[in-house]
Parts: structure tokens; sequence; C-alpha cells
């Protein structure tokens, strides 16, 4: 009998119609694992053991591989009639996936798919790889914000037609939920009476150019799940580790620099949901223990004050 699921480090929160788990996990990485399929699914088990239950995915992670990975992983939780109905006492996982990409051969690895045939085909290959009648909640990757690629031809579609197919798409009954990714505040306004239940965007201690959607978000009881939320992913952008501020809190709290930005985020605003990705347990289970950090206030206020750097990267 498998074990029974620690409580959600860090809490939870809401993600639409679903209760999550404040700190999910962003499954990108284990694509790393694609020629060792028992460790990637032994991964995600312990990730349900550690009390998450939201995790992030695309068709695009590995050609269909993350997805297929999480349908075997989570077989008996992501009852295909049922997997709308996950909650955060381990009974069930909330599948968040998201579509506007493609996988594509090339250094990058992906092309951008905008038009409208491109997310509805989108969707459907999302699942069938995850095995699913319904998706809880599904993410239009837009190409407002950086970092990543930029639309051009006819990968320049205007956000009603796309809003469109999204909501035909939820009518069906084939997404539970329409999110955001990459997009201007603008964007987020403009989406609005589509009923939005998350936004995910580049963001971070160091990095907070957003934090006018932030404040959106919190307004109108929108998730808020910053990606690269320490950084330095890409050339350019800076490093919550490398901030002096967050290396003094680490010492003082006996934790490491990537907890600290972590834990920042989860204090920052009540609707933030994390998904720190890995495929290293250790390192899973690090950013886990991240939801147990807390702050006095005087250290709080010191990481608050930190400055916030522009995202001066090369976009492709």
């Amino acid at each position: 009998m498998a074990a029974s699921p620690a409580a959600p480090a860090g809490g939870t929160t809401g993600l639409g119609s679903h209760t999550v788990s404040r700190i999910g996990f962003g499954a990108m990485q284990l694509e790393r694992l694609h020629d060792d399929r028992a460790a990637a699914v032994a991964l995600l088990h312990r990730v349900a053991e550690l009390g998450v239950n939201h995790v992030d995915t695309a068709e695009f992670y590995g050609d269909g591989f993350v997805n297929s990975v999480i349908r075997d992983a989570y077989r008996d939780r992501l009852g295909a009639s049922d997997a709308s109905d996950a909650s955060a006492d381990g009974t069930g996982m909330v599948i968040v996936s998201k579509v506007g990409a493609t996988p594509a051969d090339g250094p990058i690895r992906l092309r951008l798919a905008q038009r409208p045939d491109e997310l509805r085909a989108s969707v459907e290959d999302n699942l069938k790889s995850l095995g699913l009648d319904r998706i809880p909640v599904v993410n239009l990757r837009r190409t407002d914000t950086g970092p990543g690629l930029r639309a051009e031809g006819d990968q320049v579609v205007d956000l009603d037609d796309q809003l469109a197919v999204m909501t035909d798409l939820r009518d069906q009954g084939k997404i539970g939920a329409i999110g955001l990714s990459s997009v201007s505040i603008d964007t987020v306004r403009r989406a609005l009476p589509a009923g939005i239940v998350c936004v995910q965007n580049a963001y971070s201690l160091v990095a907070r150019r957003d934090e006018e959607i932030l404040r959106l978000c919190v307004a109108e009881n929108i998730a808020w799940v910053p990606y690269f939320p320490l950084g330095g992913a890409f050339p350019g952008l800076p490093k919550v580790t490398d901030e002096p501020a967050v290396q003094a809190a680490a010492t003082a709290l006996g934790a490491t620099p990537a907890q600290v930005g972590l834990a920042w985020l989860l204090h920052h605003a009540p609707n933030t949901a994390l998904i720190p990705g890995t495929a290293d347990p250790a390192h899973l289970e690090a950013n886990i223990a991240a939801g147990a950090l807390h702050f006095d206030a005087a250290t709080l206020a010191t990481l608050d004050a930190v400055e916030s750097r522009p995202l001066e990267l090369p976009l492709s």
C-alpha cells in the first residue's frame, strides 16, 4: 500500500475550482530522464508522497515523453472522467498543461503553434498523451513578453481568436479551465471576461517587472504561477541565489539560497503557486522544504528591499 501523502508544504491555494499545494512540480526537466523511465516514474511518485498535487506540463516537453510518464505515474489518480476532481488530500493530481508551441528540430527544439487550429490540435495531443478525457487547466502560451520565442507571420494571432477556441474547448469539456502564460497586463485585462484561473510569467525576487500583473491577479483571485522563480535560466537573467541578502538570509536560517528565493515568493503574495522543477529526488525534497521556511519581519523587509533588475534577454 502506498504511503499516505504528507501535508502540502507551504499550505494550499486556489487554482480555479481546485485546491492545490502552494509548492507544485514543474515537469519539464523530466525530459532529462528520457533514458530511465523508471526513475522518472519514481520521482513523480515521490512528488505525490511529499503532498504535492499540482503538476505543470506540456505536450512539447520531450515531445510527449513527459506527459506519458505523468500518465503512467498517476494512472490511479487521473481517472479519465474524474481528473477535474483532484484535491489537495493526495487522492488526485491537478494537471496543468499548455498550448501555443510544438516540438521542432533545431537548436531550440521548439516552434510556435499559435493559430486556433494549432491550439485545438495541441489540446487533443495533450489529452491523448496524458490519457485524459479532460485536462483540469490549460495555459495559453502567448509571446507578449520574454524570455522566449517571438511570433512572426501567421503566428501573430489576435487574442480574441485564441480565446474563442479555448473557451469552445472548455465548453466541450475537454479542458476544465483556461490560464495564460508569457503575457502582458493588457492581455490579462482583455482575457478576464473569459474566466482566467492562472497566469504564468517569468518572475523572481530579483526580476519583478510584472508586479502590476501580480496585483491584478490578487484582486481578481487568479493564481500567480511564476516560472524561472530563481532566475538564471537564460544568459542575462539575474540569479536569485547570487543576491547577497538572499545568501545572508539562508545562512541565518540554515537554508539554501534557492530555498530562500522560493519561500520569498510564497510570502510575497497569497495567490502564488510555485512549480519548481527538477529531475533529482534530493533537489525535489529541498524545493518542497522551502514551504516550511519562515521569515521574521526584519528579514522579510530586507528581502523585499532587494532591487528588481530588468530582464535584458536575447529573444529568438
